[in-house]
């Protein structure tokens, strides 16, 4: 059976990048870093919680775009709310309904338990309006995103 392993195109961070994503996850170490005969790093490998990454310095030929992005899946809102953060912090940005780039530059897709249930809620008012919501918001927020399908199944 192939090995299949995300890789992504770093201008010069690959390293800095994989060792930001596996102190932040649990289960997740470097391992392996190829330098150049000159030292500089060249790849990266790591897991995040056992799946395989890869990393290259290539150069700013390839810059990430929101095209590819890591879905995290999370237990709850109170996980989502944690990595949001996470990948926030020292300089990322927030986008549209669970989206971030984070400093490197990769795009996540933050997402709690319980999205796709309320999104395909087998009442169209209340599927609609939880769509509605979510179309607003930048951080994913359930409980917010239930309310508005409560009060469109009361009205």
């Amino acid at each position: 059976m192939p090995t299949l392993t995300t890789c992504l195109w770093f201008d010069d961070a690959a390293l800095d990048a994989a060792e930001f994503y596996v102190a932040l996850f649990p289960n997740s170490a470097v391992t392996n870093v190829f330098r150049t005969a000159d030292g500089a790093v060249l790849t990266v490998n790591w897991t995040l919680d056992g799946a395989p990454f890869m990393a290259i310095n290539g150069g700013p030929r390839f810059p990430h775009t929101e095209a590819y992005s890591v879905f995290l899946g999370c237990d709850d809102q109170a996980e989502a709310d944690h990595y949001w953060e996470a990948l926030l912090a020292d300089g990322g940005e927030p986008s549209q309904c669970g989206w971030l780039r984070d400093r490197f530059g990769v795009s996540w897709q933050v997402v709690p338990a319980g999205l796709h249930e309320l999104l395909g809620d087998p009442e169209p008012a209340r599927a609609a309006a939880a769509h509605d919501a979510m179309m607003q918001m930048s951080r994913l927020d359930l409980s917010a995103m239930r309310a508005a399908a409560d009060a469109a199944s009361a009205g």
